[in-house]
């Protein structure tokens, strides 16, 4: 059996096993695998470059799902066919915003399980002003390190949001709201506007 960490399970937790689905950046694919394991199968694993995809199909073979896990290199969402989940985690925000501003097969019925590593906010912000929203959202931490898991749904609304939820979007977890008014914290020291929101209170 596959052991994910807190953050791969978090995202695993937003993933439907009876829709195609891709993780773009899959990596070493074990989130492919470990969703195979959960009943997937029809799943993507894709990223950029060979040297991931070479590590990927060594696990993809080790654990026995080359039948329900195809490997295609791809620039973002560039030869990725259409899917139901789309997973892009473990990267910046604006390279996921930039992602999800090339796919050719959004919808309504498409849902988007985003992890960004930094930016968060600028995420947010691109993300409703595209006409996208935040159903779920959730925390996880890796290593003394907490992020923040989105389930995000394409509603063709285009709105904006403000500050605060740029910043915490609806994301409740101690751990994400106390590392995110940290860096509250440093960047009001040369803005004080910002002050106001280190103010979140825990849950």
């Amino acid at each position: 059996m596959i052991r994910l960490d807190e953050r791969l399970a978090a995202i695993a937790s937003y993933v439907r096993t009876d829709v195609r689905i891709c993780d773009v950046g899959t990596d070493h694919a074990l989130l492919p695998c470990f969703l195979c394991e959960q009943g997937a199968r029809d799943v993507i694993a894709s990223d950029v470059n060979e040297n991931p995809l070479e590590a990927a199909r060594a696990n993809v073979e080790k654990y026995g799902f080359a039948d329900r896990i195809r490997l295609i290199r791809s620039d973002g969402l560039e030869n990725i066919p259409p899917c139901g989940d789309v997973i892009i985690a473990g990267m910046g925000g604006e390279l996921i915003a930039q992602i999800i501003g090339g796919c050719r097969f959004t919808s309504p019925d498409v849902r988007f399980i985003l992890q960004p590593m930094t930016k968060a906010e600028l995420l947010r912000r691109y993300l409703y002003s595209h006409g996208f929203e935040i159903a779920e959202e959730k925390g996880a931490a890796v290593s003394g390190k907490a992020y923040t898991v989105m389930l995000v749904q394409y509603t063709g609304k285009n709105r904006g949001i403000t500050d605060e939820f740029a910043y915490f979007g609806k994301n409740t977890d101690k751990r994400y709201i106390s590392k995110v008014n940290g860096q509250l914290g440093k960047l009001g020291k040369g803005d004080p506007s910002l002050l106001r929101l280190i103010r979140k209170e825990l849950p």
